[in-house]
């Protein structure tokens, strides 16, 4: 029977068939990297906010999924785009030896037969702008100020080369998992075009170093409508768009560009993560979205961008779920496949 890491691989690259369902994110073990704990102080649910080092204030009320900017005037730290130099300053990432030997241990300790090493990596280009200045702002600059939004994303993305340069260099990833959500559950943010016009270039530079240099999967998680955008995510260099929710008709995506890009999601939370969900609320969600065989370039996951769920225990019923309907399918045995993976890894709820 086939590792964890190889199913994946099959599903996503071909080179033979896969032998069951990738249940959710089995194949990848997500790790971090120094920036992680200079990029500001932890925030836990009802213990913020806190100011990370962009000086982006956060908060994560009780009750809430998770963390986002606080933008009342006060808080936001892009005032007036035209003069976007004077608000935004890039935290330095230079970092000690001894950091980046601390966490090159957690990597070398993952067995790299069973799962892919993958640095966790946000926010992504998009959302550091409406994390900077509100989203209604940014939305609006992109109409009004185009050239200091080009400015301003060039200057983001020399960043985050310089961040992929340092975890190539110091932990060499066969992965990444990288988030930026591009829409909500019904429409993207901005149209395609003007989607393309200010992210598909640098996107293909930050993606393309990360190819160049070892990563042989980039993950994308946005947990959205992106459907009209999959183009540009397979010119960006994106091997799999993890969070692509059910509003984006999965098994259409599939016909249309099996073999290109690899489709992560299909169980929208609000399926079972949800006060007072069931077994048997995963079980029929994971029936619906694992209906046949046909798994090339298809992964049934919860949409979240990471393991875990916001209600305690609805990600591990679903990964029992997806492992009894891999029985029911394939006839690989929940025992067989637990065989074939890491110990269940919960990052988030």
């Amino acid at each position: 029977m086939l590792t964890a890491k190889e199913n994946m691989r099959r599903t996503v690259f071909g080179g033979g068939e896969p032998d069951r369902f990738v249940n959710q994110y089995e194949a990848l073990q997500i790790l971090f990297h120094p920036w992680m704990i200079h990029s500001g102080p932890p925030l836990t649910e009802g213990k913020g906010p806190v100011v990370n080092a962009w000086g982006i204030t956060n908060d994560w009320p009780v009750g809430t999924p998770g963390q986002f900017p606080v933008h009342t005037p006060d808080k936001i730290v892009l005032k007036d785009i035209t003069h976007w130099r004077d608000y935004v300053k890039a935290p330095p990432l230079t970092f000690p030896q001894e950091e980046w030997d601390a966490f090159k241990a957690e990597y070398d300790a993952v067995d790299s037969e069973l799962a892919y090493c993958a640095p966790f990596v946000a926010p992504g280009l998009f959302e550091q702008t409406h994390h900077l200045s509100e989203i209604t702002n940014a939305l609006m600059n992109y109409v009004l100020y185009p050239k200091e939004m080009h400015e301003l994303i060039k200057y983001l993305t020399e960043w985050e080369l310089e961040l992929a340069e340092g975890i190539c260099a110091n932990l060499k990833p066969d992965a990444i998992f990288h988030h930026d959500d591009w829409g909500s559950e019904l429409s993207t943010f901005i149209s395609p075009d003007m989607f393309a016009e200010f992210f598909l270039e640098p996107y293909k530079q930050i993606y393309g170093y990360y190819h160049d240099h070892g990563v042989e999967m980039v993950v994308h998680h946005s947990d959205s409508y992106a459907a009209t955008l999959v183009p540009y995510m397979i010119e960006m260099g994106i091997d799999v768009w993890q969070g692509c929710m059910e509003s984006n008709d999965v098994p259409a995506l599939l016909e249309k560009y099996r073999g290109k890009i690899a489709f992560m999601g299909n169980i929208d939370n609000k399926d079972v993560d949800h006060d007072g969900w069931t077994q048997e609320d995963a079980r029929k969600t994971v029936v619906r979205a694992c209906p046949d065989k046909n798994t090339r370039s298809y992964i049934p996951c919860i949409t979240q961008g990471g393991p875990g769920s916001v209600y305690p225990g609805t990600y591990v019923a679903l990964t029992e779920e997806i492992d009894r309907r891999s029985e029911e399918v394939f006839g690989v045995k929940a025992a067989e496949a637990e065989a074939g993976r890491l110990p269940l890894q919960i990052l988030f709820g």
